[in-house]
């Protein structure tokens, strides 16, 4: 499903951010990208989801390739993949239903049935009470779930999550990556980039790999 084929990305300023990367994700697999800031991480989230090409090599993510695909392709792509940030991203001036529902309205979907696909997002992700809050009347974990319930719009093949617990305490941290766990156990591929070890540690029976300086140094699902 997605698929790294010595891949390289180098910036005119900043230098190698990854270096001969070859690395390939299943469909419905959850996957840690771990590594210290700088390391490359949000550079190979940002090559999934198109919006950087290698230099070198060729990244394919749901039989497109970075080598060959077009703008318009682009578009159609990113509607299979959603995307989490650490900020969340959130819109300040909408409520929790308008933020999802905007993921929506932007591709055309029609109204009636934006309403109700949004009503069962946020119940997927514990907000149905809360549609109607303003970002500001949420907290910090909650604002991340109704970011993951907007991710999901489109019913996404993988979901891409850059330190999406970053700025969560503990208690948050861990109901965020639970609900991860089980948009993974429906199916979603998972590729979640994380500082946090002890949460990996809280799940062995899912992928790391860990990068240094661009260099993959580790992939638990490497074949030996």
């Amino acid at each position: 499903m997605i698929r790294f084929e010595h891949v390289f990305k180098e910036y005119p300023r900043s230098g190698l951010a990854l270096n001969d990367v070859t690395f390939q994700i299943r469909k419905a697999e959850f996957c840690f990208l771990t590594g210290h800031s700088g390391a490359g991480k949000s550079t190979l989230l940002r090559l999934i989801h198109m919006a950087e090409r290698p230099t070198r090599g060729e990244v394919l993510v749901s039989g497109y390739s970075s080598t060959k695909i077009r703008s318009r392709e682009i578009a159609l792509l990113r509607r299979k993949i959603g995307f989490v940030f650490q900020d969340f991203r959130l819109l300040q001036n909408r409520t929790a239903a308008e933020n999802v529902a905007f993921a929506l309205e932007v591709t055309g979907a029609p109204r009636g049935a934006i309403r109700s696909r949004v009503s069962k997002l946020l119940a997927q992700v514990g907000l149905a009470s809360k549609a109607e809050a303003y970002p500001s009347e949420l907290s910090g974990g909650e604002q991340q779930r109704v970011a993951v319930a907007r991710a999901l719009a489109h019913n996404p093949m993988v979901l891409l999550a850059d330190e999406p617990t970053g700025n969560l305490d503990e208690r948050a941290t861990r109901g965020i990556f639970e609900l991860f766990r089980s948009i993974n156990a429906a199916g979603t591929a998972i590729v979640m980039a994380t500082h946090n070890l002890d949460l990996v540690r809280s799940a062995p029976t899912c992928r790391v790999i860990e990068l240094d300086h661009g260099t993959v140094v580790y992939d638990s699902g490497r074949e030996s």
